[in-house]
């Protein structure tokens, strides 16, 4: 009976993410021939190739796909354990991966950051920005400790707690037409440039909970990544955004920007972070927590 390894699975992901063996073996600090000896001792083992030459890459079989998949799934959680174990070893408890799903949240973070490494001196913290619209994935595969999100997405294994409610506002210049109003109404954004985050407008509430539902689109959705940019933009009439609005009341004190409620009813949001069920109440994922929530007490006084 053929006994597939942990080595077994760390040669296929790394043949997948390479596309051919030199480049894999070059990552694995194995020669060439070495890996390919292990692919073929394997394949000869189950029966079954696993791998197919398309062009100059190689490709995976159906059962190449299958063992990738295996392999996506519990290489994580042994690199999650060794890092356990190399913390306890050298002294600390262990270490909270950030992820995030919410673009603004990120200036929210840093207030939590410097109080919880304070507090919390044997944990290592780190924010992982490459999971920012694939988070719930990478939770349930132990690639982060912990994710924050506006969209939860209940599934088994996973818990999600509430941190702070607030309200998506419609940001324009000081000397827009709309800022003397105290709402927008869906027809008041077809004649103007919608400025957003890189995110699929499946994901934007300003379309899937106001415009969408009344048929209405902007003139034009003009991209750009960072919020700072966004609102200098606004305030110098390029266009209009749709940002929550504790945030926005951050920067109008300082920019010349007017937010608006979106609707008679708003649009109203929660931020919740999410954990394996395992780790949520774990002293210091709960310590966390409590600190952002205080932090986010701080938006309402």
């Amino acid at each position: 009976m053929a006994v597939i390894e942990r080595q077994h699975l760390a040669i296929l992901r790394e043949v997948s993410r390479q596309g051919g063996v030199t480049a894999a073996a070059a990552r694995l600090c194995l020669t060439q021939s070495a890996l390919s000896h292990a692919i073929k001792r394997l394949e000869g083992q189950i029966g079954v190739a696993l791998w197919e030459k398309d062009g100059r890459r190689l490709r995976p079989t159906a059962a190449g796909r299958h063992l990738l998949t295996l392999a996506d799934r519990l290489l994580p959680q042994f690199e999650h354990a060794e890092a356990i174990l190399a913390d306890f070893a050298a002294g600390r408890r262990g270490a909270l991966r950030i992820g995030m799903e919410c673009h603004p949240c990120y200036r929210w973070l840093l207030r939590v950051v410097a109080p919880y490494l304070a507090a919390w001196p044997d944990i290592d913290l780190d924010v992982k920005q490459a999971f920012q619209f694939g988070g719930l994935g990478a939770l349930a595969d132990f690639e982060i400790d912990l994710l924050i999100t506006p969209d939860p997405v209940r599934q088994p294994g996973l818990r999600f707690a509430p941190v702070f409610d607030y309200a998506m506002m419609l940001a324009v210049a000081a000397d827009h037409p709309l800022a003397a109003k105290a709402e927008a109404a869906p027809q008041d954004l077809t004649a103007e440039v919608l400025i957003t985050y890189p995110v699929e407008v499946e994901r934007l509430d300003i379309y899937t909970q106001f415009l969408i539902p009344a048929q209405r689109l902007p003139k034009a959705r003009k991209i750009i990544e960072t919020t700072d940019i966004m609102l200098q933009m606004v305030a110098a009439g390029r266009g209009v955004t749709a940002l929550p609005d504790w945030l926005l009341a951050e920067y109008a004190a300082t920019m010349p920007i007017r937010a608006l409620r979106l609707g008679p009813e708003g649009v109203r949001k929660s931020i919740f972070v999410g954990a394996r069920e395992a780790d949520m109440d774990l002293d210091y994922v709960q310590g966390f927590l409590g600190l952002a929530r205080r932090e986010a007490a701080g938006f309402r006084r």
